[in-house]
């Protein structure tokens, strides 16, 4: 991880590059939180993360059916020696100005890839809006 010591607009013209030049991927399905008991692990090849408590497991996976709280999932995966700290207070607060939303973010690492990747869940209800803000935030100018 970077530190380093920016203004506020060098940070955003350095997170909108980051944004740009990472792989962005918008996943075709919606997906869900599907909840086990902690003590009822099992690998489930559907789940893009699963992730636990104390209490249960949680695997986020493909939706069943309309009656769960379903996400629209999109990814990135960012440019190799690209500083890419902040990004996800970036994004995320910016988002939560812009629609009132909030998302949420799933992080792993791939070394084959850069490093770090996010899978982030938007609300199903203002998927369109989300996706179509970050566009509008990849189109802008860096200069």
């Amino acid at each position: 991880m970077y530190i380093s010591n920016e203004t506020k607009e060098e940070i955003e013209k350095r997170l909108i590059k980051v944004l740009k030049t990472a792989k962005y991927e918008v996943l075709d399905n919606s997906y869900f939180f599907k909840e086990t008991r902690v003590d009822n692990f099992h690998f489930d090849p559907q789940a893009i993360a699963m992730i636990k408590d104390n209490e249960v497991w949680s695997y986020l996976i493909p939706a069943e059916d309309e009656s769960t709280e379903n996400f629209k999932i999109f990814s990135f995966h960012f440019k190799d020696g690209l500083d890419n700290s902040g990004f996800v207070g970036w994004l995320a607060s910016k988002t939560k100005e812009e629609l009132g939303s909030g998302l949420f973010v799933v992080c792993g690492q791939n070394s084959n890839k850069g490093g770090i990747f996010d899978y982030w869940g938007c609300p199903i209800e203002i998927a369109d809006k989300v996706l179509n803000f970050i566009e509008k935030l990849r189109n802008q100018s860096t200069r």
